[in-house]
C-alpha cells in the first residue's frame, strides 16, 4: 500500500511560533531547598517560607556569585511548534553532548532482558544494517495478509533469503532482482528488533529504573574527550558538555571534579508491605481523598500519561510510593493527578513491588576518583523517548536533550512559516556590528509570495513521490526548512538560563546577543512559563546582568 495525497492536505502559512509548557517540577523552594540542605540540613524544610526577603536574597547571592547547581533540582518540558530551522538553533546547544564510540548502553528488549551493545554498534544496526542469515521459507515475492505488504524472498544455493516487506510489487521485485544480481552470501538489512528495543532509563524524582522507547542513535563527528572514572569501576568517555545526572542534579561533564559522585545502576532492598500498618495505610487514604478537590483542577493532567481529564475521572496518586518513603505520604507536593487506568496500573505496580521481596534496580551515588583527557576520535548521542530523557552509558545515567517530530515515520503536514509584518527583513552594516530594520511594503510583498510559491511546488513534490511509492524519509529530502514542526524540549533553570542568555536579546544583558527572530521568538515564550513559575529566580537573572550561574 502506498501513502496518497490527500484533498485536504492544503499548505497553510503561520508567521508564529507556539511554546506550551507541559510539564514541569519547578519553583523557588525547589533552589532554596538545595542551598539550605548544605548547611542546615533537615531543617531547611522548616525554615522555607519564614522569611521572604531572606529567601530573596539567597536567591540572588547565589546568582551573583554563580553557585549554580541549586538551580538544576528542577525540570520543565516544553512542547514546541517552529519551522525546522529554529530546531537547528536548538541542535547548536546539544552538539557537544557526545559519547565515544565504545560507550556500552543498557537495552531492554521487548521480553524484558537486558543486555549491552556498543554505541557505534547501535549506530550501525540503526542506519546501515547487518549482514544476517535468515531460515529457510518460500520464495519469490508473495502478497503478505497480515501486514498488507507485498514479501520479497530469493533461494540462493539452498537457502532461502528473506529481503523485507514493501508497500508496491514493482519495489519487491526490485529487491530480488538486485539481490541475484550481486550474488551475496549473505544480504543486508536493517534489524527490526533493534529499533523495538528500549533503553534503560531512570525516573528523576524516585531514581526507580524504568525503560523507555529509543528514536534515534546519531553520529555526532570528532571530539575531544574525558575519562571518568568511579570508585565502583565505571569508566565515562565523554565530551564536557555531556549532561551526567549527579545527586545534586543535571550537571555538565566538564564540571565534575574528583568527589563528586555520579548516579549510576545499581539496587536497593525491595521495601515490604510490613512496613506500612494497615491503619496508617488506610489512613493516609483517607487523607490523600480529602486533598481531592483542592489539588485536582477541574479540568487537569494525568502525570503519568499527560493526557486531560475531566476531576471526576482523576484521583490523587503518590508520586514516590509510600512504599519507598514512607516520609513522603503526607506531603501534599508528593501529590499529582492520575487518571483512572494510569492510577488503577500504578497501584498493582505498587503492591506487587511492596510484596515481592528481593532488590528494586535503581539510581545510586557513584563517587568520581578520577577524570582526565582521553585525546579526540568519533562520537555518537541518543534521542531517548520522554517522559525521563535519560539512559545509562557504561552504567552511568547521562541526559538526552530533545525529541523531534520524525519525517521518517509519519508524513509531514503542509505548514510554513512566512514571516509577519512586524518581522525586520533588511540586515544593515558590516559583519558583528550589523543591525535589522523593517522592510518596505515591497519587499514584505516579495518575501511572502516567493515563500508561499516555493512551499506548495516543494510539498506537492513530496506528495507526488509519496504516491508513487517513495519512503517518507527519501521524499521529505525536498521539503524546506520553513517546513514547521514540533519537539519535546527539557531542561532545568540553570540551561534555560543559559539558552535565554545566547538566544534572547535584553537590555539588562551584560553580555549583548544577537539571536535569530524566530529563535528569540520561542526563547521569549519559555521565558514566560518559566518567570511564572519561579519569580525569585527569574528576578535574580534579570538583575544579575541575564548570565547563567
Amino acid at each position: 500500500m502506498t501513502d496518497t495525497p490527500a484533498d485536504d492536505l492544503k499548505p497553510s502559512f503561520r508567521s508564529d511560533v507556539t511554546v506550551e509548557l507541559v510539564k514541569h517540577t519547578a519553583s523557588d523552594a525547589d533552589v532554596l531547598f538545595a542551598a539550605r540542605v548544605s548547611t542546615i540540613g533537615e531543617q531547611s524544610l522548616d525554615e522555607l517560607g519564614k522569611d521572604p526577603e531572606r529567601s530573596k536574597g539567597l536567591i540572588n547571592y547565589l546568582m551573583r556569585d554563580r553557585h549554580g547547581s541549586p538551580f538544576e533540582h528542577n525540570s520543565m518540558t516544553f512542547f514546541v511548534s517552529a519551522p525546522i530551522f529554529v530546531f537547528r538553533e536548538f541542535m547548536r546547544h546539544r552538539v557537544g553532548w557526545c559519547l565515544a564510540g565504545d560507550t556500552e548502553i543498557t537495552l531492554v528488549s521487548e521480553a524484558g532482558t537486558l543486555r549491552r551493545r556498543s554505541i557505534e554498534d547501535l549506530y550501525e544496526l540503526w542506519h546501515l544494517g547487518v549482514e544476517d542469515r535468515l531460515p529457510h521459507s518460500a520464495g519469490g515475492v508473495t502478497w503478505h495478509a497480515r501486514a498488507q505488504k507485498w514479501m520479497a524472498q530469493v533461494r540462493q544455493e539452498e537457502t532461502d533469503h528473506y529481503l523485507g516487506l514493501y508497500d508496491n510489487r514493482e519495489a519487491a521485485d526490485s529487491a530480488v532482482a538486485e539481490f541475484r544480481e550481486q550474488h551475496p552470501e549473505t544480504r543486508l538489512r536493517k534489524l527490526e528488533s533493534v529499533r523495538r528495543n528500549q533503553v534503560r532509563c531512570y525516573d528523576e524524582e524516585t531514581l526507580t529504573a524504568r525503560g523507555a522507547q529509543l528514536l534515534d542513535v546519531i553520529q555526532s563527528g570528532v571530539k575531544p574527550l574525558i575519562k571518568i572514572t568511579t570508585a565502583d569501576g565505571k569508566v565515562l568517555r565523554c565530551t564536557v558538555d555531556h549532561a551526567v545526572l549527579t545527586p545534586e542534579g543535571w550537571r555538565k561533564a566538564g564540571e565534575l571534579v574528583v568527589g563528586d559522585a555520579v548516579m549510576a545502576e545499581g539496587t536497593a532492598p525491595r521495601p515490604s508491605e510490613r512496613l506500612v500498618p494497615p491503619g496508617l495505610r488506610r489512613g493516609v487514604g483517607v487523607w490523600t481523598s480529602m486533598q481531592r478537590d483542592r489539588l485536582i483542577a477541574e479540568t487537569d493532567t494525568c502525570h503519568l500519561c499527560g493526557e486531560s481529564f475531566p476531576r471526576q475521572q482523576l484521583a490523587l496518586d503518590h508520586v514516590v510510593p509510600m512504599a519507598e518513603d514512607l516520609t513522603r505520604a503526607l506531603d501534599e507536593r508528593n501529590l499529582a493527578p492520575a487518571c483512572e487506568p494510569c492510577h488503577a496500573s500504578r497501584s498493582a505496580e505498587e503492591q506487587k513491588l511492596a510484596h515481592g521481596g528481593g532488590k528494586n534496580a535503581v539510581a545510586v551515588p557513584d563517587p568520581i576518583v578520577s577524570i582526565e583527557e582521553d585525546g579526540e576520535e568519533m562520537t555518537y548521542d541518543l534521542t531517548v523517548e520522554g517522559p525521563w530523557h535519560n539512559f545509562l552509558a557504561n552504567g552511568v545515567v547521562v541526559h538526552n536533550s530533545y525529541n523531534e517530530e520524525s519525517g521518517r515515520y509519519r508524513e509531514l503536514q503542509p505548514v510554513f512559516y512566512v514571516p509577519g509584518e512586524d518581522r525586520k527583513l533588511v540586515q544593515q552594516g558590516r559583519p558583528g556590528k550589523y543591525e535589522f530594520v523593517p522592510g518596505t511594503e515591497a519587499q514584505q510583498a516579495i518575501v511572502e509570495r516567493s515563500m508561499q510559491e516555493s512551499y506548495i511546488q516543494a510539498y506537492e513534490r513530496y506528495q507526488e513521490m509519496l504516491a508513487a511509492g517513495v519512503a517518507r524519509e527519501v521524499a521529505r529530502a525536498v521539503l524546506p526548512v520553513g517546513l514547521f514542526s514540533s519537539m519535546y524540549a527539557t531542561c532545568n533553570a540553570r540551561s534555560l538560563m543559559h539558552f535565554l542568555g545566547l538566544r534572547t536579546q535584553h537590555e539588562l544583558a551584560k553580555v549583548p546577543s544577537f539571536p535569530q527572530r524566530e529563535i528569540e521568538m520561542v526563547g521569549e515564550k519559555m521565558e514566560t512559563e518559566w518567570a511564572k513559575l519561579m519569580p525569585l529566580t527569574h528576578a535574580a537573572f534579570n538583575t544579575n546582568g541575564r548570565v547563567a550561574p
